[in-house]
C-alpha cells in the first residue's frame, strides 16, 4: 500500500483528504504546518504528500525547500494543493520540485485525476 503524507493547518481539509486518499488505497499520516510534516519524512518518507501553501510554523514552500535537500527526499510525489491559484506561485512551486499543483477546493475526481498523472495510481 502507498503512503500519503497530507500536510495542510486546516483539520477540515486533512479530514477530507483522508477519506478521499483512503478509497483510492493509499496509507493516510497527516501534519498541520510544514514542521510537522518535515519532522514526519525524517522518521519515514512517504510516496506522496498533498501539500498546502499557507501554513504556520514553517509553509508549503518553505517545506518542499527542505524535503528536497534531505537525504532521499527527491523521491516522494509532491502535489500543491492551495488557493494560492496565479501562475506565479505556480511557477515557484513547481520550479522549487512540486510535481503538479491542485486548487482548493478539490474533490475526488480531481485528486484521482492528478494523482494518476503523477503515476501514483
Amino acid at each position: 500500500m502507498k503512503s500519503c503524507l497530507v500536510v495542510d493547518d486546516s483539520k477540515v481539509v486533512r479530514m477530507v483528504a483522508r477519506r478521499i486518499l483512503e478509497k483510492l488505497d493509499f496509507e493516510i499520516s497527516e501534519a498541520a504546518d510544514g514542521a510537522m510534516a518535515l519532522e514526519a519524512c525524517t522518521q519515514k518518507l512517504p510516496d506522496a504528500i498533498l501539500l498546502d501553501w499557507n501554513m504556520p510554523v514553517m509553509n508549503g514552500i518553505e517545506f518542499l525547500r527542505e524535503l528536497r535537500r534531505m537525504p532521499g527526499g527527491g523521491e516522494p510525489v509532491v502535489v500543491f494543493c492551495t488557493t494560492e491559484n496565479d501562475l506565479a506561485h505556480i511557477q515557484v512551486a513547481l520550479s522549487e520540485g512540486a510535481n503538479e499543483y491542485i486548487m482548493k477546493p478539490f474533490d475526488s475526481d480531481i485528486i484521482e485525476t492528478k494523482f494518476q498523472q503523477v503515476g501514483l495510481l
